[in-house]
């Protein structure tokens, strides 16, 4: 790995830092943790801390708001349903009303089908009641 490739790779980690901890400000302390936990597929978790939070949740050219939209329609049409919990608190976070989050999967049901909607809405109501 070059120089340019680590001092890039720092950057984008720093970025990912700021952006999971203001997407979900309770979880992450202020410090720096490891996010390996010396099981399988260990690096996963550091993989989308640079990349998604880092490359694609630091960007300025969305609102968070507007990417917690975009985020809950991908989630909901891929059927994943365990990161839809997460992005949910995250919509909230972001500033997302519960009525929103309900039209977000209502309009989803026309492009998804309706088990890809009552999968979603199963997830957000998990997601809301903790």
């Amino acid at each position: 790995m070059s120089d340019k490739d680590v001092e890039e790779t720092t950057d984008l980690r720093a970025a990912g830092w700021k952006a999971m901890r203001s997407l979900m400000p309770d979880l992450f302390p202020e410090t720096e943790v490891d996010l390996r936990d010396g099981r399988l597929g260990e690096e996963l978790v550091d993989l989308g801390l640079t990349s998604v939070f880092g490359a694609l949740w630091a960007r300025e050219g969305l609102a968070p708001r507007d990417r917690s939209l975009v985020t809950l329609g991908i989630l909901i049409a891929l059927g994943a349903e365990t990161e839809l919990k997460t992005h949910v608190r995250i919509a909230v976070t972001n500033g997302l009303t519960h009525d929103e989050i309900a039209e977000v999967i209502y309009h989803s049901s026309g492009y998804t089908g309706f088990p890809r909607a009552v999968a979603a809405r199963t997830a957000a109501r998990e997601a809301l009641e903790n």
